[in-house]
């Protein structure tokens, strides 16, 4: 995000989601009721960074409420959960070995992490490190596809899904 862009907050519903009931996001008005997701979303499955979303304003003065995906940026998004029994200080310095594979990160709480693929990285790789990690217990992680057709939220129970690399960069 640079620092000259203009940016406004546009919400996400999460009626569904287990952690919480939604999500505002950094975003870029491009015109009329379109905006670009200018940071990686922390709860919402199914956005990513730089996708173009239609937001709509319920009212005056409130905050523009996503109502669909209008053009998907190619960037993915992924969710870190670190494990308690992983030093804290240790986090974003093990974090910073996925940034040579097109991957960066940002902070929601010492133990939550959103990470941002970016479209020409390769994606599989990506997933292969962190599986790596989980497999030595630091961490737990999830894709963040859409969950439940039709929004962008997961069921009620909560589930955090650890993705399996797959051999192609999908």
């Amino acid at each position: 995000m640079s620092e000259e862009e203009e940016l406004t907050k546009v919400v996400v519903d999460l009626p569904n989601h287990w952690a919480t009931g939604g999500e505002s996001m950094w975003a870029k008005w491009l015109m009329e009721d379109l905006y670009e997701i200018r940071n990686v979303p922390f709860y919402a499955y199914g956005l990513a960074f730089a996708d173009v979303v239609r937001a709509v304003a319920p009212g005056p003065d409130m905050k523009p409420v996503v109502r669909e995906l209008v053009r998907p940026s190619g960037h993915r998004t992924l969710r870190v959960f670190f494990l308690e029994s992983f030093e804290p200080s240790e986090r974003v310095t093990l974090l910073r070995d996925l940034n040579p594979l097109g991957a960066s990160f940002e902070r929601a709480t010492p133990s939550l992490f959103a990470i941002d693929v970016e479209p020409k990285a390769d994606y599989a790789a990506v997933c292969r490190q962190l599986d790596e990690w989980a497999g030595r217990e630091i961490l737990a992680y999830e894709t963040c596809e859409p969950r439940v057709e039709g929004r962008r939220s997961v069921s009620d129970q909560r589930q955090v899904y650890v993705a399996r690399a797959v051999e192609t960069n999908e």
